[in-house]
């Protein structure tokens, strides 16, 4: 029993010894303040804007039919290349033809009752004058007149509708370019009552494309005709298309209460690898400044503890205040700031490349023992030092 005493006794007075050993380095351990810096260096600024949109060719034709009836030759197909004025297809010409016909034979009859009728009028006025003729025979004579002057000249307009029907019996292609849509098979019928049927599709270069992009109205702002885009398709993903912002559109687009403006980007595609209707992942670079100054932003909001703010420029809203190491202890400068990027800011004043500035404070701990004392026992050692210790 009294042995158990005394071994209690012995574990208490070894833990008290143990936590005022520990209590003595601890005061012994005091903390070092020490700066974070970087340093300031030249390079690239850059903001974009992200969007998604469509591959389309610049000038696109869709071409129809004015008159109705059936497909009877049809000349070119999907990817067929075609020249202005070139014949692609041509609708069943016969009953257009008997139209034709028609309104000839009836311009002709109503010509020949209208040169009758004038001549009649003309003799009929002549005897009217000399008081040979009533005025009932005079009127008549002149209403037959008029009727039949009216006649022949709706002929020669329904003589002119049947020609222009015949010629649009014939499709043209109305520009130099590739088909890229074919809406139509020979033998069908089409009908142009109440619109006009769209036949072909018609795209003027294939060489010439662009990017028809949805922007958010968040980023439209920073956008503007001109500036640098980039662009990827999934179906090349290794490549990086290029081309420049050619229209803003103002026209906004509402969808689910998101509102999009249209931006119209050119797409030089010399080797025909974009086609029409690709999805384009597309980033427009809204800035971007190369081989100016940089210093991280958060430079910028540091303010030493207890030091006097110093005063920037007040009629410059870009001056800040960075502060700089120096032997005397920290040191103020005045710069002036550009564009930034949200991680870093272009700067101007007295500071030049390879200075370095402070962005924040870190505070570590200092061991008396250097590394080469004891270590304290209830402290974790570091990976490898009981090794070292070994040897």
């Amino acid at each position: 029993m009294k042995t158990l005493k005394k071994i209690g006794i012995a574990i208490v007075v070894i833990a008290v010894l143990a936590v005022a050993a520990f209590l003595i380095l601890r005061k012994s351990e005091k903390p070092q303040m020490k700066y974070k810096t970087a340093e300031i260096h030249r390079g690239s600024i850059v903001n974009t804007v992200t969007a998604t949109g469509t591959i389309e060719p610049i000038v696109q034709v869709e071409v129809g039919t004015q008159v109705s009836g059936i497909i009877n030759h049809i000349y070119v197909d999907y990817n067929s290349v075609v020249k202005k004025g070139e014949v692609i297809a041509e609708l069943d010409k016969t009953t257009l033809e008997a139209d034709l016909a028609s309104s000839s034979a009836t311009l002709q009859s109503n010509k020949t009752e209208y040169e009758y009728q004038e001549k009649n009028f003309l003799r009929i006025k002549g005897l009217h004058e000399k008081k040979m003729v009533s005025d009932t025979d005079y009127e008549t004579a002149e209403y037959q007149y008029n009727k039949a002057k009216s006649s022949y000249e709706k002929s020669q307009s329904d003589i002119t509708k049947a020609r222009q029907n015949l010629e649009y019996a014939t499709i043209y292609s109305p520009i130099d370019g590739v088909v890229i849509d074919r809406a139509v098979e020979e033998g069908q019928t089409v009908a142009a009552s109440f619109n006009t049927p769209t036949l072909f599709t018609i795209a003027n270069d294939l060489r010439q494309m662009r990017v028809i992009a949805d922007v958010d109205e968040a980023d439209i702002g920073g956008v503007v005709e001109g500036q640098q885009a980039t662009f990827t398709v999934d179906a090349f993903p290794e490549d990086v298309f290029k081309g420049s912002v050619t229209q803003v559109r103002l026209q906004p687009t509402t969808e689910s209460n998101v509102v999009t403006y249209e931006v119209v980007v050119d797409a030089p595609n010399p080797d025909l690898k974009l086609k029409p209707g690709l999805t384009a992942n597309l980033t427009i670079y809204t800035m971007q400044k190369d081989s100016v100054l940089l210093v991280p932003l958060k430079a910028l909001r540091f303010q030493p503890e207890n030091a006097p703010e110093p005063v920037a420029d007040s009629a410059n809203p870009r001056a800040r205040v960075l502060w700089m190491q120096s032997p005397q202890g920290l040191q103020p400068v005045n710069v002036t700031t550009g564009d930034n990027d949200g991680i870093f800011a272009e700067i101007t004043g007295d500071i030049k490349e390879g200075d370095k500035v402070v962005t924040g404070v870190d505070i570590g701990v200092a061991s008396i023992s250097d590394g080469q004392g004891e270590a304290n026992p209830f402290m974790p050692s570091p990976p490898g030092a009981r090794k070292n210790a070994k040897k």
